[in-house]
């Protein structure tokens, strides 16, 4: 596990913890440009300005991309909050990113309004535009009010399940191996979200 120095007293299996109340110095953000640091219902938060983005990644896969700095991980549970901020129909959306190695080289999932081929799925990047490991119906019940999303990575069993407000429950889930220790970050595909109490514990 890699370190790191979170500006936010994390718990002692916690490897890394941000409520924002510090600033965002711990995010490396793909397109500056298009993210901001907010105050919301009295939190400090950090939010996706603007549907489009500078960022064009060398294939078809998000635009809004968050990614923590020093910190990668094999396997691990991320939970945080997220407000959608912006309807924007069938594909209104947040992103986990995770296992990420580079721009072509990573799995996120897409908690897309309504499912398809391209939307509410587990993806991979693999040098190629993104494709779904999942053929997930259920939709993700956005409105304009806070929720809570988990996901869980074993990369020995290949394990990648998804939780939205219910964690007791996946919302959906996948086994693949295909990366192992990478990045992990949080954003959108290129909706407006605002993001709060990140935590992220190794498995």
């Amino acid at each position: 596990m890699c370190a790191t120095n979170s500006t936010q007293a994390a718990e002692p299996d916690a490897a890394f913890v941000d409520h924002f109340e510090q600033g965002t110095d711990r995010w490396e953000f793909l397109d500056p440009d298009t993210w901001k640091l907010a105050q919301r219902d009295g939190s400090n938060v950090i939010e996706i300005t603007d549907r489009g983005s500078k960022y064009k990644p060398p294939v078809r896969s998000p635009g809004h991309v968050a990614l923590v700095k020093d910190l990668e991980l094999e396997s691990f549970d991320i939970t945080f909050r997220v407000k959608s901020t912006k309807d924007t129909g069938n594909h209104r959306d947040c992103c986990v990113f995770f296992n990420y190695q580079d721009d072509q080289h990573f799995y996120y999932v897409h908690l897309g309004a309504k499912p398809d081929p391209h939307s509410g799925q587990i993806m991979i990047v693999k040098e190629a535009p993104r494709l779904a490991l999942t053929k997930n119906e259920a939709l993700t019940p956005w409105d304009d009010q806070w929720h809570r999303v988990k996901v869980s990575r074993d990369a020995k069993s290949g394990m990648i399940a998804v939780y939205f407000d219910d964690m007791s429950k996946p919302h959906m889930q996948v086994i693949d191996k295909t990366f192992g220790k990478g990045r992990i970050g949080i954003g959108s595909f290129d909706d407006l979200n605002a993001f709060d109490d990140v935590e992220i514990t190794a498995r």
